[in-house]
């Protein structure tokens, strides 16, 4: 009984103490503090936050983005802690092989189209399959990424992914449609940032801002 009290305490903490993020003000603060300025782009990071902000069912206080809109041989894969205002990991991450080559330049919600898909996930439980221990994502926008599961776009880690890779082609190699990051910190991250945070992929896709409910035309 006293630890399902302390874990419904923590959570209505988490909740009520967590990051003030209810004006653009406040998330202008917290991404100054961030110091990402020349590694995410404030736009996308807005874009991230108002996203986060209109997603109920969620673990709060962290949000993943992955940033599409960069070239691959860039960081492009981050993990912030809201709630303290800092910058957990910052690493590289693969697009699917359809998607384009260093840049992703197409995006798709469909089976088999070995494609990344855009727009806010949630992260749900982890496996051992054929890529070795991965995250499964709940895609929550209908006709963008609603087929992640049928689909089994995960994180997980991979050879292809890392730094020695880039350095030796000018790019990363590309996944099946899945973010797949460096295989030495992805169990690490993976296990950071599973059961229910939110994760936001960002593209060059006017049609994806076009329709997302969750992003505001303006942003």
């Amino acid at each position: 009984m006293l630890r399902k009290l302390f874990l419904g305490l923590t959570l209505c903490g988490s909740i009520l103490f967590g990051a003030d993020l209810s004006t653009e003000e406040d998330i202008k603060e917290i991404y100054k503090n961030l110091g990402i300025e020349n590694k995410l782009e404030y736009s996308t990071f807005f874009k991230a936050i108002q996203g986060y902000n209109k997603i109920e069912d969620k673990k709060p206080g962290y949000i993943t983005i992955i940033d599409f809109s960069k070239p691959s041989n860039e960081e492009r894969f981050f993990v912030i802690d809201l709630e303290n205002k800092k910058v957990d990991y910052a690493t590289y991450v693969s697009h699917g092989k359809n998607t384009g080559l260093g840049t992703a330049v197409k995006f798709s919600n469909n089976i088999n189209s070995y494609q990344s898909s855009l727009g806010f996930y949630v992260t749900k439980n982890t496996y051992e399959g054929s890529n070795g221990y991965s995250l499964r994502l709940l895609g929550l926008e209908p006709g963008i990424n609603s087929n992640a599961m049928d689909r089994h776009i995960v994180v997980h880690g991979a050879n292809y992914a890392t730094k020695e890779f880039m350095d030796k082609y000018g790019f990363l190699g590309r996944s099946l449609g899945c973010p797949a990051i460096p295989e030495e910190i992805s169990k690490e991250v993976i296990d950071y940032i599973k059961g229910g945070t939110v994760l936001y992929i960002n593209g060059n896709d006017e049609n994806y801002f076009a329709n997302s409910k969750y992003i505001q035309p303006s942003a």
